[in-house]
């Protein structure tokens, strides 16, 4: 009872932030107290970012929120998600694409990867993959996509991802370090990229082949 109270708080704070319905419906029916390290599930539903080991965070629910919005997700999508963390926004994503789709989601921090697979067998998806990869270079044997989401900031928009994107689809990705600009890039249906920039955001690095290298201190 103590969770469900504070998820309605979180909820009810959300719907002023002009979240969609189907999206504050998919957000409502995921526990987000059980994808984040147990001392901190009292906090889980501050509209916050949580820290889950390895200098690696869950997004703020808002954020969570706003970008499924912008990626338009629908029923039997095929997503590719970079960064699955704690396996949160894959939780609220498989909501959104029913079960006859799928969400691909990579992690290049193996206990991450053990962590995501636990939290979301656990919350019962069965259409979520946790894969343990550099995330950077995408995931090209599940590939085309309908839709790819990236948790963590690269240096510049990784052409392997466009690839990766079926026509007509689109890719959500933040670009640079310190200060990312998150972009909305779409593929149209002569391969042709279109990107619009939505605003400043804060994520950490995507460190891999396409993205920021170790020995640059990432």
């Amino acid at each position: 009872m103590e969770f469900e109270e504070k998820k309605k708080r979180m909820i009810n704070g959300l719907k002023g932030q002009g979240i969609s319905k189907k999206v504050l419906d998919a957000i409502t029916k995921v526990d987000r107290h059980r994808f984040v390290p147990e001392q901190l599930e009292g906090d889980a539903y501050y509209d916050t970012p949580l820290p889950i080991g390895y200098n690696q965070t869950i997004s703020a629910p808002h954020m969570v929120a706003m970008m499924c919005d912008m990626l338009d997700l629908e029923e039997g999508h095929r997503v590719l998600e970079i960064g699955a963390g704690s396996g949160y926004n894959a939780a609220v994503m498989a909501e959104l694409i029913g079960e006859n789709g799928h969400i691909y989601t990579i992690e290049r921090i193996k206990p991450l990867v053990d962590f995501a697979k636990n939290n979301l067998e656990k919350a019962g998806y069965s259409n979520v993959t946790v894969v343990h990869g550099d995330g950077s270079e995408g995931y090209p044997s599940a590939a085309p996509y309908d839709r790819i989401t990236v948790t963590s900031a690269a240096p510049e928009i990784p052409e392997i991802f466009l690839e990766q994107l079926k026509p007509e689809g689109i890719l959500l990705i933040p670009v640079g370090i310190p200060y990312q600009e998150l972009y909305l890039v779409r593929k149209d249906l002569d391969g042709n990229i279109h990107k619009e920039p939505k605003g400043g955001v804060m994520f950490v690095p995507l460190v891999g082949k396409y993205g920021f290298r170790k020995d640059d201190g990432y």
